[in-house]
C-alpha cells in the first residue's frame, strides 16, 4: 500500500515540478490559438478548458490505461516504475510538446509537423504511418466493444449486429463538428473513466479485504512465463507511460485551446491524469488476484478481468460502471481516431474540410478501410498496433526534438535534450522488440531454429546500437547547427 501511495504522490509531484520544467521549454505566451485565427466550425473551435482537458483524457485514455496496465501487472509491481517515470519525464512531455508543437503550427497534424523538421521522406512515413495506425486503433476499439455487448446479451444480438451499430457511431461522430457529439458526450464519459479509476483505488485503500505488494519486496520481474522486462513491458504499457496514438490525438485539441497557457492542463495534465488511472489498475490487478499466473489465467488485459476486478471492489454498483466503462471507454478513442485520420488524409491532401461533402468522402472510405482490417484476427492486429503505436511516439519525439533545437528564440540547445534521451530510449524500445518478437524478426530466428537467448541479445545489441546512432545523429546535427549558428551571429 505504502508504495502505491508514494507511486501516486509522485506522478502528482511531476505534474507541478517537472510540468512546469516541460512547460517553460515551450514559453506559452498571448499569441492567437487555432481555434481563434482559423474557428470554421467544425475541427477548429475554441472550448472551455475544463471541456477540452476531459475530451483529450478520454481521447488518449479509453481503455488503453486499463487493460495495458492490467497486461503489464502480469510482470508484477516492478510495473509502477515504468508507469511513473515513463509518464513523468517521457510520456507527459511527448503529449505537451506534441499538442504545443501543433497548436503554434495551425493545429497541424503530426505526420505534417514530422515533415517540417525531419524531412519530406519522414513525412511521406508518418502520413502513411499514421493513418494505417489509426484506423488499426478504430478497428480494435470497435470489435472489441461489439464482442462484449454480444456476451452481455448473451448471445441474443450478434457482434455483427453490434459491430454495424458501432460504425454507424463512429460514421456520424467522425465528421459532425467537435462539438455536437464529441464535445457533449466525452465530459460524461471522462467522469465515468475517473468514477472507475476512483472507486477501485478506494477499495484497495481502504476496505481492507485486499494485500497490496510493495514494490521493494517485489522488485523482481514476476511474469510466469520468463518473459524479459526489457522491451515487452514497455511495449506492454503503453496508455499510461507513453503512446504514440497520444501524438495523434494532441492536434485534435490543439485545434480547440483558447489559449497557449493551458498546454500544460490539458495536454501534460491528461497524460497525468491517464497514468494514475493506470497506476491504480496495475494495482488492482497485482492486488486482487493471488499471483500474476492466476492473472494471466484470467485473461490480464481483457474485458472479463475489468469486469471482475470492478465487481470484487465495489459489488453491484462497479459492475454497472464497468459494463460502461468497457463498452463506451474504447468507443470514444475509436470515433476519435477514425476522426484523426480524416484530419491527417485532409491535412495530406489540402482537402478543405468546412464542406460537409468533402467531410464525407474522407469518412467512408476510412469506414471501409477499417471493416476489412477488422476480418483480421483481433490478437494480431493488436499486437502489431501496439509496436507500431510506440513506433509513431519514437518519430513524435524525434521530431520535437528538431524543433526545439531549431527554433530561433532557443538560446540553450541542450533543453533539446529533454526530449531527445526519452527518444533514443524508445528508439532502444521499438528496435530491440521488432528483432525479438515473435510477431517480426523474432518469427524468422525461431523458424530456422535460432536459440532465444541468442537472438535475444542480438536484438538488445540491435537496440542499443540503434539508440546510440539515432542519438548520435542527433548531437551531430545539434552541433553543426550551433556551428552555423555562431557563424551567422
Amino acid at each position: 500500500m505504502i508504495s502505491f501511495i508514494i507511486a501516486l504522490l509522485l506522478l502528482i509531484t511531476g505534474y507541478f515540478v517537472w510540468g512546469r520544467v516541460t512547460e517553460k521549454t515551450f514559453h506559452p505566451d498571448e499569441r492567437v490559438t487555432p481555434a481563434l485565427a482559423v474557428n470554421d466550425g467544425v475541427d477548429y473551435l475554441p472550448m472551455p478548458t475544463w471541456k477540452v482537458f476531459l475530451i483529450e483524457l478520454l481521447n488518449i485514455a479509453g481503455t488503453g490505461p486499463i487493460f495495458g496496465a492490467l497486461s503489464g501487472a502480469v510482470f508484477g509491481p516492478v510495473v509502477y516504475i515504468w508507469i511513473i517515470f515513463g509518464c513523468i519525464f517521457i510520456g507527459a512531455v511527448h503529449d505537451y510538446t506534441c499538442g504545443m508543437l501543433s497548436m503554434r503550427h495551425n493545429g497541424a497534424a503530426v505526420s505534417e509537423l514530422t515533415g517540417l523538421y525531419l524531412g519530406k521522406s519522414m513525412k511521406q512515413v508518418m502520413r502513411v504511418f499514421s493513418v494505417i495506425l489509426l484506423i488499426m486503433c478504430g478497428v480494435v476499439f470497435t470489435t472489441g466493444p461489439a464482442g462484449l455487448l454480444t456476451e452481455l446479451t448473451k448471445g441474443t444480438v450478434s457482434t455483427t449486429v453490434f459491430f454495424v451499430i458501432i460504425t454507424v457511431y463512429y460514421f456520424i461522430a467522425t465528421f459532425v463538428p467537435i462539438d455536437k457529439v464529441i464535445g457533449r458526450l466525452y465530459p460524461l464519459f471522462g467522469i465515468c473513466l475517473i468514477a472507475m479509476a476512483v472507486g477501485v483505488a478506494g477499495s484497495l485503500l481502504f476496505s481492507g479485504r485486499f494485500e497490496m505488494p510493495e514494490l521493494w519486496t517485489n522488485l523482481t520481474n514476476q511474469h510466469p512465463g520468463g518473459k524479459a522486462l526489457f522491451p515487452f513491458v514497455f511495449i506492454t504499457v503503453a496508455c499510461g507511460a507513453v503512446s504514440g496514438f497520444h501524438a495523434t490525438q494532441a492536434p485534435m485539441m490543439a485545434r480547440c485551446c483558447k489559449s497557449e497557457k493551458v498546454g500544460r492542463k490539458v495536454f501534460y495534465g491528461a497524460m497525468i491524469s491517464e497514468g494514475i488511472i493506470a497506476l491504480v489498475w496495475a494495482a488492482a490487478g497485482v492486488s486482487c488476484y493471488d499471483s500474476t499466473q492466476a492473472l494471466l489465467a484470467a485473461g490480464a488485459g481483457c474485458s472479463a478481468v475489468v469486469y471482475a476486478v470492478c465487481q470484487t471492489t465495489m459489488g453491484k454498483i462497479g459492475s454497472i460502471i464497468a459494463i460502461i466503462g468497457v463498452v463506451v471507454c474504447p468507443i470514444s478513442s475509436g470515433d476519435t481516431a477514425y476522426r484523426s485520420a480524416r484530419l491527417t488524409l485532409a491535412d495530406w491532401f489540402k482537402y478543405d474540410q468546412s464542406k460537409l461533402k468533402n467531410r464525407i468522402m474522407l469518412t467512408i472510405p476510412l469506414l471501409a478501410a477499417g471493416t476489412v482490417i477488422s476480418r483480421l484476427d483481433y490478437s494480431v492486429v493488436w499486437r502489431y498496433f501496439s509496436w507500431s503505436n510506440q513506433t509513431l511516439a519514437t518519430i513524435a519525439l524525434w521530431t520535437v526534438s528538431v524543433y526545439l533545437l531549431t527554433r530561433k528564440e532557443t538560446t540553450n540547445r541542450s533543453i533539446a535534450l529533454m526530449t531527445a534521451i526519452p527518444a533514443a530510449f524508445m528508439t532502444a524500445v521499438v528496435t530491440t522488440y521488432f528483432i525479438v518478437s515473435t510477431e517480426c524478426l523474432g518469427y524468422f530466428f525461431e523458424k530456422f531454429g535460432v536459440p532465444y537467448h541468442t537472438y535475444f541479445w542480438i536484438g538488445l545489441c540491435g537496440g542499443l546500437a540503434g539508440a546510440l546512432a539515432a542519438l548520435s545523429a542527433f548531437l551531430i546535427f545539434a552541433h553543426r547547427h550551433q556551428t552555423h549558428h555562431d557563424v551567422i551571429g
